[in-house]
């Protein structure tokens, strides 16, 4: 029984292909379907948020503070009289922006990188880069974000506005667009969003090491670095995309995390963390529990949809949970 199944599953996938045979199976899964639309209707807000936002970022209006939810405005308003689903809509963008750039920083270039070299060369390269590794895993994460944020901003800043006003462009502008903001997050993010993603591609080149397609390769006289990212890479593309999906909440979550306590993206750009840390005491709770429902909702929903899909994707690349 088990060597028909596994000849069927041989035959579909040389008759479908490696990755059209995954993306069927993460399909039949309910909650992957459930989840892929999670997410791609909050990503897709984000990214359309200055086209489907029904207001600016920071529309005031103090005829309107404090209203609770209606047909004008869903979510309510908030102390300015801002309308908190437009705000939402922003805040998404935030977190579309910060997750994607600190993924292709630190998971795709950064961890990618290091796990094809260190699996494939091992010896002091590997030893090195999975002792990093486990320092930076061994280190209070949140505590060194916020360390590193705090003290590298004012640099950041004055980097920025230079950067600009050398382009011709009005420096006071792009620091107010959040520009900085956005390298400095992003950039602290990717120091640790690698790690994980490194150690999965590691394990799975070393087991690749002494393949056949390998050796052959060497045989050839191919070069380490075509062997690794033209050989060994198609083979562990799925595994990163697991990685990926994995750390996405994550790095959602840490983002809240320093726009809440201050140091994260700021004024007037919206985020989650700061909306949440406008409506995080008991008092505005037991008055105004509109303004915590809207972001809290989307940050649980988006974190919770994360958790799920890295959770069916595991299931569908790894043959001992089918």
């Amino acid at each position: 029984m088990a060597e028909a199944v596994l000849t069927g599953e041989l035959a579909a996938t040389k008759a479908r292909g490696p990755w059209a045979l995954m993306l069927s199976r993460l399909l039949r899964k309910r909650i992957a379907v459930v989840a892929l639309a999670v997410i791609g209707v909050i990503y897709l807000a984000g990214i359309l948020a200055p086209w489907i936002a029904p207001q600016g970022y920071n529309d005031q209006n103090l005829a309107n503070q404090l209203q609770g939810p209606s047909l004008a405005h869903p979510f309510g308003t908030d102390w300015l009289g801002r309308d908190l689903f437009s705000r939402v809509i922003w805040s998404t963008q935030t977190t579309v922006i910060v997750t994607v750039t600190a993924i292709i920083a630190g998971g795709l270039i950064i961890g990618l990188t290091l796990g094809l070299l260190s699996g494939y060369l091992g010896g002091w390269v590997d030893t090195l880069v999975m002792r990093v590794g486990d320092l930076f895993l061994g280190l209070p994460g949140l505590l060194i974000l916020i360390l590193i944020t705090a003290t590298v901003r004012p640099r950041i800043v004055a980097f920025v506005r230079e950067a600009a006003e050398r382009l011709g462009l009005s420096g006071q502008e792009v620091i107010r667009s959040g520009a900085a903001d956005y390298f400095l997050v992003f950039g602290a993010l990717s120091l640790f969003s690698w790690v994980g993603t490194a150690r999965i591609i590691r394990s799975q080149v070393l087991a690749m090491r002494e393949a056949d397609f390998v050796l052959a390769a060497r045989a050839a006289g191919a070069s380490a670095w075509r062997i690794v990212f033209v050989h060994m890479l198609p083979n562990v593309v799925h595994l990163l995309i697991v990685g990926i999906t994995a750390s996405l909440g994550s790095i959602a979550l840490s983002e809240v995390a320093l726009s809440w306590l201050g140091i994260g993206i700021q004024a007037p750009r919206p985020s989650f963390g700061r909306l949440i840390a406008e409506a995080s005491s008991v008092q505005i709770l037991d008055r105004y529990p509109h303004l915590l429902l809207g972001p809290g909702l989307i940050v649980a929903l988006l974190v919770f949809a994360f958790n799920l899909l890295g959770d069916s994707l595991n299931d569908v690349v790894n043959p001992r949970r089918r």
